[in-house]
């Protein structure tokens, strides 16, 4: 009777371990993205991967803080939404012990407008809505000072540009950086503001096209806002991270990406 109570005991010692993460799967990544493009592509990646022995399982998220927190908490082994600036942003913010796995595609910015059809059109004070992220003001300011509205002072860093550093606005643009990137769209879409700047996951995934819809885009080349896996610097140097970002600049993930985004995403390869 003592060797079935003992072996009972164990039995049910080691299912306890397994519910509790004891024995969990080393060849799955649990990875969390926003919905476009970044999800749309990891999917597009799993048959490769699965080739591969990885099993992936996307965790979607509809805003920027949430992915980091999720990945800090192990939640996540990884996380694919968010451009190099952001990124580093929000280590030094938070002190996450973070690392870039790789950088894999860049979205240029868009300025949409309900009014407009080009920038020219634009009146004297007109109203400029923008993302509250700091981040991507630089880039934003960097867009605008490219067609001619905006000049920044001599010496700074445009990509971590402020509207403090405008030296010269020639059309004493008004400037409102008080929303949720997420929002933007239907800010824009409900005709608010003379200018709306969007980042251009945000816009696809509300059915905005930026190539079609924008009255002005971002560079294509040497754009420095990549988007980039993040991981745990723990785990940076993991086969199936290292598969993962093989993967995804793979020429097939590539070719789909431009085929599919008309080059309203842009893949790159490090």
């Amino acid at each position: 009777m003592k060797k079935w109570l003992s072996l009972l005991f164990s039995l049910s010692f080691v299912l306890f371990l397994t519910a509790c993460g004891g024995g969990s799967d080393d060849n799955k990544l649990v990875i969390g993205a926003t919905n476009v493009p970044h999800a749309e592509i990891l999917e597009e990646a799993k048959p490769l991967l699965e080739e591969k022995g990885i099993e992936l399982e996307i965790e979607t998220f509809t805003d920027y803080v949430l992915p980091n927190q999720a990945l800090e908490s192990k939640d996540l082994d990884a996380n694919y939404f968010q451009h190099i600036q952001y990124f580093e942003g929000q280590k030094k913010d938070h002190e996450y012990d973070f690392v870039n796995a790789g950088g894999i595609h860049f979205e240029p910015i868009g300025i949409y407008s309900k009014k407009y059809k080009t920038l020219d059109e634009l009146p004297d004070k007109a109203k400029v809505i923008l993302s509250s992220s700091v981040a991507d003001h630089g880039r934003v300011l960097s867009l605008l000072e490219k067609e001619g509205l905006i000049t920044l002072k001599d010496g700074v860093d445009k990509e971590s540009a402020t509207i403090e550093d405008i030296a010269e606005n020639k059309k004493n643009l008004d400037f409102d950086p008080n929303y949720e990137a997420k929002l933007l769209p239907e800010i824009y879409d409900n005709g608010e503001g003379d200018i709306v700047i969007i980042n251009s996951n945000y816009a696809m995934e509300y059915g905005i096209n930026p190539i079609e819809d924008s009255i002005a885009l971002e560079d294509t080349e040497n754009n420095p806002y990549i988007n980039i896996i993040a991981v745990r610097s723990e785990d940076e140097s993991k086969e199936e991270i290292k598969t993962l970002v093989e993967v995804l600049h793979s020429k097939e993930i590539q070719d789909w990406i431009l085929e599919k985004y008309n080059g309203a995403v842009v893949p790159v390869t490090e």
